[in-house]
C-alpha cells in the first residue's frame, strides 16, 4: 500500500528541477530542446580547484570530515567574509554544507517554529516558499513587479512585521530576476529592522560576484545587524562548481551552532574532496573572477536586445546573476488550436512544445505574470532560443 507520509503534501516539486527533467525525456526521445530551464553556469570548474580535487584523492582525504566542515575551509570562508564583505566571523561561526540549499534549509529548520511568519520577497527563489512550509512556518509574501526592478521598499517590509515574525529571507543579487539592492535601499531593510529587534534576516548571496554595476552590499555588514543576520553563500555559481554540493554560512554563533546539530542528523559533513577543492576555489582573489562576469555581462546584453525584440514580452535591465525574468502578461488568453493559454505555466509548456525551448513558469517564483529565463549558456543557443520563441508566439 502506498502513503506517503503527510509532510510531502505541505510543499510542492521544485519547477525549475521539473522543467529540467521535462526537457531531458525530450532529448532523450531526440527533440532538439534548448534549455534556458536551470540556473547553472555553462563554464567549467577553474583548473586550480580540480587539481586540488585530484591532489586530495591522492593524499586519501577519503575519511569521514567534520560536520561543520573541514577547519581549513572554515578558516577561508571566514577570511573571505572579511576580505571581500567586511564582514567579522569566527571559523566557529562558518558551517559548511551540501551546497547553499542545504544550508538555507538548516537555517529554516532551526529557526521556525509551527506558526511562525516568514517574510519573502516576491519574486522569490522557488525553494524559500517551500522550506518554510516544510518547517510548518508560515510564508508571508511581498510583491514587487518590474516596475520596480522587482525590488520591494522598506515601507512594505514594515508593514508585514507582526509579533509573530521570526525571519525574513531574500536574495541580492536575485534568483530569478538578477535585481540587486543597493546599499542605500539595505540601509533602509537595517532600520526597519532595528525597529524590530526580534526578527532574524537571512541573506542569499550565492550570486555575489556575478554583478554588472554597483557595489555588492551584505546586509550584516551595516551597524547593529551583524547578530542579526545569517549570510549564505557558496562555491556553485561564482566558481562554476555547481555539481560539487558546497555551500556555507556565515551566523552568530547560536545560530551556527543549532545548524550544526541539525545537520549531524541529517547529512553530516559534506563531501570531503570537494571541500578540499572549495578550499582553492574560496581563496581565489575576486579580481581573477572578472573574465567570468564580462562573459556573463555580454549576454545579459544580448537577451535584453533579443527578448526585447519579441512583442508582447516586457523586459528590464537586471543587474547581477544571470537571469531575465520578463513580464509576459500581454500574451497570455491568447489561444493555440483551441487551447486557451491562460497562465504563464501554459505558456512555458506551450513553448516547450510548439517551439522546443524550455524555461520556467513564473509562478514557481511568485510572479505568474513572468517567466525565468536562464542566459547561462553561449550566445549561438540563446539566439536560437529566441528565434524560435519569437516564431512561436507570433
Amino acid at each position: 500500500m502506498e502513503r506517503p507520509a503527510k509532510r510531502l503534501s505541505l510543499f510542492s516539486e521544485s519547477q525549475t528541477l521539473a522543467m529540467a527533467r521535462k526537457s531531458r525525456e525530450l532529448k532523450a526521445q531526440g527533440v532538439d530542446v534548448v534549455s534556458l530551464s536551470l540556473g547553472e553556469p555553462d563554464l567549467d570548474t577553474p583548473l586550480n580547484v580540480k587539481e586540488a580535487a585530484k591532489q586530495a584523492i591522492d593524499d586519501n582525504w577519503s575519511h569521514y570530515p567534520p560536520v561543520a566542515g573541514y577547519p581549513e575551509l572554515r578558516e577561508a570562508c571566514a577570511r573571505k567574509f572579511k576580505e571581500q564583505n567586511g564582514l567579522h566571523y569566527s571559523p566557529e561561526q562558518i558551517i559548511v554544507s551540501t551546497g547553499a540549499k542545504q544550508s538555507i534549509a538548516n537555517v529554516v529548520l532551526s529557526l521556525i517554529d509551527p506558526g511562525d511568519e516568514v517574510i519573502i520577497p516576491a519574486p522569490y527563489w522557488v525553494s524559500y516558499l517551500e522550506m518554510v512550509r516544510l518547517a510548518e512556518g508560515v510564508p508571508v509574501v511581498i510583491r514587487a513587479g518590474i516596475e520596480t526592478d522587482f525590488k520591494v521598499s522598506a515601507q512594505q517590509l514594515e508593514a508585514a512585521i507582526t509579533p509573530r515574525t521570526q525571519l525574513i529571507m531574500y536574495s541580492s543579487p536575485s534568483n530569478p530576476t538578477g535585481s540587486c539592492y543597493t546599499r542605500a535601499e539595505l540601509e533602509a531593510f537595517a532600520d526597519v529592522m532595528r525597529r524590530h529587534p526580534h526578527v532574524m534576516v537571512l541573506s542569499d548571496e550565492i550570486y555575489e560576484h556575478i554583478l554588472f554595476k554597483g557595489e555588492h552590499v551584505s546586509i550584516a555588514s551595516l551597524p547593529n545587524m551583524s547578530e542579526r543576520v545569517i549570510t549564505v553563500n557558496g562555491v556553485s555559481k561564482g566558481y562554476a562548481m555547481t555539481g560539487w554540493r558546497i555551500g556555507y554560512i556565515g551566523a552568530p554563533l547560536w545560530v551556527a551552532k543549532a545548524c550544526d546539530k541539525m545537520q549531524g542528523q541529517f547529512t553530516s559533513g559534506a563531501n570531503s574532496i570537494a571541500q578540499r577543492a572549495s578550499i582553492v576555489a574560496v581563496n581565489t582573489p575576486k579580481a581573477d573572477l572578472m573574465p567570468m562576469v564580462e562573459i556573463f555581462r555580454k549576454r545579459r546584453d544580448l537577451v535584453v536586445a533579443l527578448f526585447s525584440d519579441i512583442p508582447g514580452m516586457r523586459v528590464n535591465v537586471p543587474d547581477g546573476a544571470f537571469y531575465l525574468f520578463p513580464d509576459v502578461s500581454a500574451l497570455l488568453g491568447r489561444t493555440y488550436r483551441g487551447h486557451m493559454v491562460n497562465t504563464s505555466y501554459e505558456l512555458c509548456m506551450y513553448l516547450l512544445e510548439v517551439a522546443h525551448v524550455a524555461m520556467v513558469s513564473g509562478d514557481a517564483f511568485g510572479a505568474p505574470e513572468c517567466v525565468r529565463i536562464s542566459y547561462a549558456t553561449s550566445d549561438d543557443v540563446l539566439r536560437e532560443a529566441a528565434r524560435r520563441i519569437k516564431a512561436a508566439l507570433a
